[in-house]
């Protein structure tokens, strides 16, 4: 195994995870438990949760970033790598020569939902001695497709440095109070979040039982939810045509971590990163759909203010239907 170290100029933000090459066939419907279904049309797009967090901090959110990740030394590895470098980001690479590089196997339906099988390859060979040093990060930017072990050395190394930790939990899983104990910033979906908290009760219960300073919950065509020091924030989803929500959700973290790092307040945060994660439904692909800073402010500039009656909804959902939460 060999580090390829880049040199880190002014970077704000450290995404370590994972990269795959995503190999993504559109079909009708999702196929259910042994059915074949026909598909129309094949692509493969660049993608892994890390590697869209990284392209979405540098393109959309416009913030210096390097990442940490992992590759085999194969022919998937070089258009991740040219991805992540027309996006600006930097780059530290583990070369791993016993493992192909990371790949996930997407089906794409007609309602622009997908069902998504990773393979993910090198990605388990990121250990937790890789990580660089964080003199200069203000961010440390977190998900679940590398080695649990790896993910909480990492939080460990930055809490002690100062540097806040934002953990992206996904794919789902149990996780540990020692983790969650180093998290500032817990970014979830409404089925991450039962998972973490162990209950299956609505947002407001669940929300209950993570003791994490600030917890973000998205809700896909609904908006998102928010938890900070105790007080409460929501953001109803935009009006968009979608065509493929993939790696809506990681533009969605990349921009906010973004948007914090510029010393965004958490309504503006959030209302940034909801309108790149919409922007993205619009395009196939993952990294390819996520959208430029420009396009994200002229997008925000034609959009109007929620109504009483969408924020009163969107409480509902959450179970807050009693609260009167703040909203961008």
């Amino acid at each position: 195994m060999l580090v390829s170290a880049y040199r880190v100029d002014f970077a704000m933000i450290l995404v370590a995870g994972s990269a795959n090459l995503d190999f993504v066939v559109r079909a009708p419907h999702i196929p259910a438990p042994g059915e074949t279904v026909l598909g129309r049309g094949f692509e493969t797009f660049p993608g892994g949760k890390g590697a869209n967090q990284a392209v979405a901090c540098a393109r959309a959110g416009g913030v210096p970033t390097c990442m940490l990740l992992a590759l085999g030394e194969d022919a998937f590895a070089a258009p991740l790598e040219a991805s992540l470098e027309a996006a600006g980001v930097q780059m530290r690479i583990v070369r791993v020569k016993q493992q192909a590089t990371g790949t996930a196997f997407i089906c794409v339906s007609d309602d622009a939902e997908n069902a998504i099988t990773v393979a993910p390859g090198a990605n388990l060979a990121l250990g937790a001695d890789d990580l660089p040093p964080l003199d200069g990060f203000t961010h440390l930017l977190l998900q679940l497709e590398i080695p649990l072990e790896s993910v909480t050395a990492y939080a460990k190394k930055a809490r002690a440095q100062g540097v806040t930790v934002v953990l992206n939990a996904a794919p789902a899983q149990e996780l540990s109070r020692e983790l969650l104990a180093l998290v500032d910033l817990l970014i979830v979906n409404q089925g991450e979040l039962a998972v973490v908290a162990q209950h299956q009760g609505d947002i407001a219960q669940c929300l209950a039982r993570i003791d994490v300073p600030w917890v973000v919950v998205t809700l896909g065509r609904q908006g998102c939810w928010a938890r900070a020091d105790g007080v409460f924030f929501s953001h109803t989803a935009f009006d968009i045509s979608s065509v493929d929500s993939t790696g809506a959700g990681d533009t969605f973290c990349g921009v906010l971590v973004a948007a914090l790092s510029r010393g965004k307040d958490l309504p503006q945060a959030l209302r940034l990163a909801s309108a790149a994660g919409a922007l993205a439904c619009t395009r196939p692909g993952a990294q390819a759909s996520i959208p430029t800073a420009a396009e994200v402010a002229d997008f925000l500039a034609a959009q109007t203010v929620a109504t009483p009656a969408q924020n009163a909804a969107l409480r509902k959902i959450v179970g807050f239907d009693l609260a009167a939460p703040q909203s961008p």
